[in-house]
């Protein structure tokens, strides 16, 4: 539909447009539910299989949902003699949420550190923390691994935690957050008589909760998916993490296709709690970092 209006500064007649915006909806809901689809397929074909026995799982005749659903299938990873699975997720739990604390300390003090303390070699130290994103991880295993064994931590939660605390992008979001973080409220703080440390403990760490819950949600899913770290470093099946346990029921014998699905189930568990809970500080965290995507 078309119609004609006319400009009081020209005189001249102008057309707009109407209508478009109905299409335009339409092919925005049916990609925004197609992509939803696509997102969701994985899912459904975890939970199919959690369910169901190996037969339906490998058998030629697919069918949408198992004939008889194997609610026994729940506990069967904890009752497992091969592999603690309950000691492997307490254990994820453990490093995942000591690895997000020590991080957000870490790292928020080394990023306010270079975004406020006033130091003639700052630049140079935050582009040397640049240029550590630079490094593969593959140059650097083997070295950690060399010096967290000299220092007696492998299967030990030491040695799972403490060598990913810092890492420099983490380092870079927070030094991009307190860049813009108004300068009025520390100038307020060092007039109360409080340092540099005043200032973070008590008014710069108190309203970044958004952000420093964004940057919490993001470390603790990378801390539980984590894998080749905790294989290399958690030798004795004690202090194995849910990702190396999970690994252990695929063997060159044998693969335990209804068992790995619903351990793979039960572990997203905390992930999605996690991501559920924190997912609109997660956005609005990631929106107050500077960086336009």
């Amino acid at each position: 539909m078309t119609t004609t209006t006319t400009t009081p500064e020209a005189g001249k007649p102008r057309r707009t447009r109407r209508g478009g915006g109905v299409m335009s909806s339409s092919g925005l809901y049916l990609a925004t539910g197609l992509a939803a689809v696509l997102f969701l397929v994985p899912f459904y074909i975890l939970i199919r299989n959690a369910f169901s026995t190996d037969p339906e799982i490998t058998g030629e005749n697919w069918k949408f949902f198992p004939t008889h659903i194997q609610w026994g299938n729940i506990t069967e990873p904890f009752r497992d003699v091969t592999v603690d699975f309950g000691q492997s997720m307490v254990n994820s739990l453990i490093v995942a949420v000591l690895h997000t604390a020590g991080t957000l300390f870490v790292c928020s003090l080394a990023g306010y550190g270079l975004a406020r303390i006033p130091y003639r070699h700052a630049n140079k130290v935050f582009y040397g923390v640049l240029f550590t994103l630079m490094v593969p991880t593959a140059v650097t295993f083997v070295p950690s691994f060399v010096l967290v064994s000299s220092l007696g931590w492998v299967d030990s939660y030491r040695g799972l935690i403490i060598p990913g605390l810092f890492t420099g992008f983490t380092c870079f979001l927070f030094r991009q957050y307190f860049l813009g973080f108004p300068k009025e409220l520390e100038e307020a703080a060092r007039v109360d008589g409080l340092g540099y440390w005043g200032a973070y403990w008590r008014v710069v760490v108190p309203n970044s909760l958004n952000f420093f819950a964004a940057i919490a949600t993001i470390t603790f899913i990378n801390g539980w998916n984590s894998f080749l770290w905790p294989l290399v470093i958690g030798q004795d099946p004690s202090a194995w993490t849910v990702q190396v346990a999970l690994s252990s029921y695929m063997t060159n014998q044998t693969v335990n296709y209804h068992l790995i699905f619903m351990a793979t189930a039960i572990s997203i568990l905390p992930l999605l709690f996690v991501f559920l809970f924190l997912q609109r500080w997660l956005v609005q965290g990631i929106a107050q970092t500077g960086i336009k995507g």
